[in-house]
């Protein structure tokens, strides 16, 4: 495999990318239901890959459809590198409020979020304790599937494939990915059926009918009056462009969480793992040590960088193209033989993911957030069934001029949620635990915590006063 080949198949999958946006537009139903151009792209080069046209095509196809198989073979590993950058920027740049205004702002989220993220768990390892391990024979790590695919999407999916392949699972890998992809197509097409009911029920206060959705929205293409800057210039091309700059911060934090990791997975060798035979840390991704690295780098630069180099507009930028290419490869190399084979324990975990996300958020939104639940659950409904971008697309859709306190509050929550679930250190951690202690002793844990966390939404962020960033 040489560097031409790596060229070649990052030049293809972003010409794949230019496609999907491009279909978008000529396609109105794709811009109806909001489908991301990623998701499009990758389709497109999932049926035109081995999987599709390479089965059908003849013996000239069968290589890699259009493409070649080393071309998809780079595709399947680049989601693995990417999510390193996508976690490596969460918190790079990011202006930390303090914990009081977090709470008072984020709170309701927090709560809603980890209930829901737990009660996947929950509902997962009940799956695979009664149905998917002793009648389909997958192992009991299936029972985390849900959480990883539907709140941590496509890119903790793609991290956690060394995870898999460690396990003897490698099928997960496959599984995850497919799960993600189902994720993100319901959570676009379910979010916009609840927001045109809820316009209709009159459920939310900023969106009076479901044809107040703009022109831009569906499109996806800014007008030229309306666009803004996606970043700012913080050096001097001479000395340094700044976006280089920028992915050097970024290579900073994940080496720092490269470095955090190889230490735990040392010291957790000549300690416990040695007198007890329990290894944890050597199944444990990169990625959420990466947005470690990258919370220690932020802290450093809030204290020490006087001349304010990071932008962090430019750092989401980078964080976006990295989430874009990632959803892209992984779709066109996605295994559909895999999901193929398990079939039915595939659409079981689907349809419990689905179901419990919308369940959830209509019965529990109202319970938990005690002022514009709907404008703001939905974001917590979008992440929980793929990724944060499509929580944020919702809220936009339904609040565009950010009249209520929905986007400040999602993204205050993201900094007590992402640390931990959602591709955080509880998901990163969570196979390797059901491998070294069972599935039976996590069920527990993820039930007293499923609780915990919906008592604390019921009886008390549902019933805390509005806060300073409400409107009147």
């Amino acid at each position: 495999m040489t560097i031409e080949v790596i060229g070649m198949a990052i030049v293809i999958i972003a010409i794949m990318l230019v496609i999907g946006k491009w279909i978008r537009l000529k396609v109105p139903l794709f811009q109806s239901l909001f489908l991301p151009s990623s998701l499009i792209g990758g389709f497109l080069a999932l049926i035109i890959g081995p999987e599709v046209i390479g089965r059908f095509g003849g013996d000239f196809l069968s290589d890699g459809g259009l493409f070649t198989a080393s071309i998809v073979d780079i595709w399947g590993e680049l989601p693995g590198l990417l999510i390193n950058v996508v976690f490596a920027s969460l918190f790079i740049g990011f202006v930390l409020p303090k914990p009081k205004e977090i709470w008072q702002t984020g709170g309701p989220q927090i709560a809603l979020g980890y209930t829901m993220s737990w009660a996947h768990y929950v509902i997962g390892l009940l799956l695979a304790i009664t149905i998917l391990t002793p009648l389909f024979g997958l192992n009991p790590a299936a029972g985390a599937l849900i959480e990883i695919s539907f709140v941590g999407g496509h890119g903790t999916a793609a991290g956690l494939s060394g995870t898999f392949a460690d396990i003897g699972f490698e099928e997960g890998y496959d599984l995850a990915i497919g799960l993600a992809t189902i994720g993100m197509l319901s959570g676009v097409l379910f979010g916009m059926v609840l927001v045109n009911w809820a316009a209709r029920k009159g459920k939310t206060t900023t969106l009076d009918h479901p044809k107040d959705i703009s022109v831009d929205q569906k499109s996806g293409v800014i007008e030229e009056h309306n666009r803004e800057a996606s970043g700012i210039q913080t050096t001097s091309p001479v000395s340094i462009e700044p976006l280089a700059l920028h992915l050097g911060f970024i290579a900073i934090a994940i080496f720092i969480g490269y470095t955090i990791l190889e230490a735990f997975v040392w010291l957790e060798d000549v300690t416990y793992g040695q007198a007890f035979d329990i290894y944890l840390f050597e199944y444990v991704p990169l990625f959420p040590m990466a947005m470690i690295g990258g919370i220690i780098l932020q802290v450093f630069l809030a204290k020490f960088d006087k001349r304010k180099l990071v932008d962090r507009k430019t750092i989401s930028r980078i964080q976006g193209l990295a989430l874009d290419l990632l959803i892209i490869s992984a779709i066109a190399s996605l295994s559909l033989t895999v999901i193929g084979d398990h079939i039915v324990p595939f659409i079981l975990l689907a349809l419990a993911g689905i179901i419990s996300n919308i369940v959830f958020f209509l019965w529990l939104g109202p319970k938990m957030i005690p002022t514009y639940w709907f404008e703001r659950g939905i974001g917590d409904f979008g992440q929980g069934m793929g990724v944060a971008a499509t929580g944020i697309m919702l809220m936009r859709i339904v609040d565009p001029e950010n009249k209520t306190p929905a986007l400040d509050a999602f993204g205050y929550k993201q900094i007590l949620f992402e640390p931990m679930v959602g591709g955080g250190l509880v998901t990163a951690a969570a196979i390797p635990l059901i491998i070294q202690f069972g599935s039976v002793p996590v069920l527990i844990a993820a039930i007293i915590l499923m609780i915990a966390f919906w008592c604390l939404g019921v009886f008390h962020t549902g019933k805390m006063k509005p806060s300073d960033k409400d409107p009147d």
